[in-house]
């Protein structure tokens, strides 16, 4: 009696941890096909055709109505069309053809007029792995990276194209009311925040005065500190 009883636990066991081999199984392919579907979004080339030229922003328009603008980072990956939506959540998890994407897409602050008109215009992007997106950003850090990759190309659907000359990379909480204020009537608050705090700063390049751009991305999924690459914008 006693033998059966012990047979009958041991089948009840071995069942059990074949199931629960069975679950850990089925999570980890979840995961791997999850990260891989993630990666191949940012990594989705379909999406180069789009790109204008300073000539001809038609292609670009073709992505619809939020479409306004590509941005060109000289010497990194990043090369992608720049969105807008109704708020600053819309393309967070959404890609530049409207379909869900946890890679989600380049997108300008809702409060930024579409023209990049604003004396500071605030751009978001995912940080993704291998550069993609804005994962590009982190190589910014290093002072060696940042004085060989300064320049960068900005074409606007409204007609007003740029050339983008990076003088500062820092880091600042998502929090932080002059880093992320985009209603500012000159950027003199915002430098001398940058001169006192980012880990690389030109200090010739920028003033008061300055059309300037922001390029921010998590550093990480775990807190809210942002890591922001900062250019000045000239109309070419």
């Amino acid at each position: 009696m006693l033998r059966k009883a012990i047979k009958a636990a041991d089948k009840t066991v071995d069942v059990f941890v074949v199931i629960l081999c069975l679950l850990f199984f089925l999570i980890c392919t979840y995961a791997m096909i999850d990260a891989v579907m993630v990666y191949y979004s940012a990594n989705n080339k379909d999406v180069l055709k789009y790109k204008p030229t300073l000539e001809n922003t038609e292609p670009l328009r073709e992505l619809g109505e939020d479409a306004v603008a590509w941005l060109t980072v000289d010497g990194t990956q990043i090369d992608y069309p720049i969105m807008q939506g109704k708020t600053n959540e819309e393309y967070l998890n959404k890609d530049p053809f409207g379909e869900h994407s946890l890679a989600g897409s380049i997108f300008l602050d809702s409060r930024n007029a579409r023209d990049f008109s604003d004396i500071y215009n605030v751009v978001y992007g995912h940080h993704m792995e291998y550069g993609k997106m804005f994962g590009s950003l982190d190589e910014f850090k290093k002072a060696q990276f940042f004085d060989t990759h300064t320049t960068g190309t900005l074409i606007t659907v409204a007609g007003g194209n740029y050339k983008i000359t990076f003088f500062a990379c820092g880091t600042a909480l998502a929090t932080d009311k002059i880093v992320f204020n985009t209603d500012v009537e000159n950027n003199a608050a915002l430098l001398r925040q940058l001169k006192r705090e980012a880990f690389i700063y030109k200090d010739t390049v920028a003033d008061a005065g300055a059309h300037i751009i922001a390029l921010s991305t998590c550093q990480s999924a775990q807190n809210v500190e942002r890591l922001i690459l900062f250019g000045i914008l000239e109309k070419i």
